[in-house]
């Protein structure tokens, strides 16, 4: 029997779904699928890691609840959220015979979630589509918002649409398969929430260092919940980035996924690239004048205490500036960042001059 199980309700109308977290309710499943639609056909979409953890016993276990299930396996990695990969499973799934009453579940990390959803979103011009998150970075953002899509060549999740899924269900008892790279680059985005909405988070993981790296379930569960109900909170405001609120969950990304796209995706994890491009822009908020050395200092030292990457990868600062201006961040030409005023206060900033940007790469 899975430990207590909390709810997070993310309010969106019509729209609106639950968030279910806990330890050992990954075998809630059907219930909670049975619960959010009125579906018997169910296409898992996952990837060659997670396919023998837990995507199969899934499949296995919806299968003896009466489900019609299909398993997709792709590559794991940031180099199958592509299109090629889409098409592939856009006609794998007409060949059997998913219609409109199906379900779509994505069992895996980010890269699962964002490409099982955009398949979700358009085929047959939407599925219900729900999230089964296996990594932590997964738990703690890209699996809540509706934010799905695919990368280009050049430009990052540049494909792509807002589709909400119908439900979430978290099992932080999945991170103890986690290879220890994959939970750092969780705690990225986690450090993330801090900074940018919650100071008193922030401080919440500074004195509870010791038992995030030692993977403490009732500390993951308590942190993934808090990370979702700041998530929800933005998203409620801003559903699809019209306001300009839902923009601040980019604290770090414009430089970060420059990062990644000069690796080619196969450098950096998302997380580790978030966690670079948070001192990127930490340095660069201080050399505005917008934050002090000691809120660039706090912030590294807690990215170092969960053994985060924290130095610029070595790429010519012209070519991270090129990659930057292809963000889809970018307005009128101008290069956007979110940036700090102060611990749990960011904004989205314009008119940044150049050459502060190429200094702030500079650790």
């Amino acid at each position: 029997m899975p430990d207590e199980v909390n709810i997070t309700r993310v309010n969106l109308a019509e729209r609106s779904y639950d968030i279910q977290i806990g330890n050992g309710n990954l075998g809630n499943l059907s219930p909670f699928l049975k619960k959010h639609c009125k579906s018997n056909h169910a296409v898992i979409i996952t990837d060659t890691h997670v396919d023998s953890l837990y995507a199969d016993k899934l499949g296995d276990h919806l299968a003896d609840h009466k489900w019609e299930v299909h398993i997709l396996v792709v590559d794991a990695g940031e180099l199958s959220k592509c299109a090629d990969v889409a098409a592939d499973l856009w006609e794998t799934m007409l060949s059997e015979g998913t219609d409109r009453q199906s379900i779509v579940v994505a069992v895996g990390g980010g890269v699962v979630g964002d490409l099982a959803g955009f398949v979700a979103a358009s085929f047959t011009r939407g599925l219900g589509f729900f999230q089964v998150p296996t990594t932590l970075l997964a738990q703690v953002d890209s699996s809540v918002g509706g934010k799905v899509g695919i990368n280009l060549p050049g430009a990052k999740n540049m494909v792509g649409a807002f589709w909400q899924p119908l439900g979430v269900l978290v099992d932080v008892d999945v991170l103890n398969t986690l290879p220890d790279r994959e939970f750092r680059a969780g705690l990225g985005e986690v450090v993330k929430y801090g900074v940018i909405l919650d100071a008193d988070f922030f401080e919440y993981l500074e004195r509870n260092i010791e038992a995030i790296n030692s993977h403490d379930a009732p500390t993951l569960a308590h942190i993934v919940q808090r990370c979702c109900q700041l998530k929800a909170g933005v998203v409620e405001k801003d559903e699809r980035e019209t306001t300009g609120l839902r923009a601040v969950l980019n604290y770090g990304h414009t430089f970060a996924h420059a990062f990644e796209a000069a690796g080619n995706y196969g450098e950096l994890l998302h997380g580790e690239a978030v966690s670079i491009g948070m001192m990127c822009a930490a340095r660069l908020a201080m050399r505005m004048g917008r934050v002090d050395q000691s809120f660039v200092d706090r912030q590294f030292a807690l990215l170092q205490a969960l053994s985060l990457p924290t130095a610029t990868p070595d790429h010519e600062g012209d070519e991270l500036l090129a990659l930057m201006r292809r963000d889809k961040k970018v307005d009128e030409g101008q290069l956007r960042f979110v940036l700090p005023d102060k611990l749990g206060h960011v904004e989205l900033v314009k008119d940044v001059r150049t050459q502060d940007v190429l200094a702030s790469l500079e650790g």
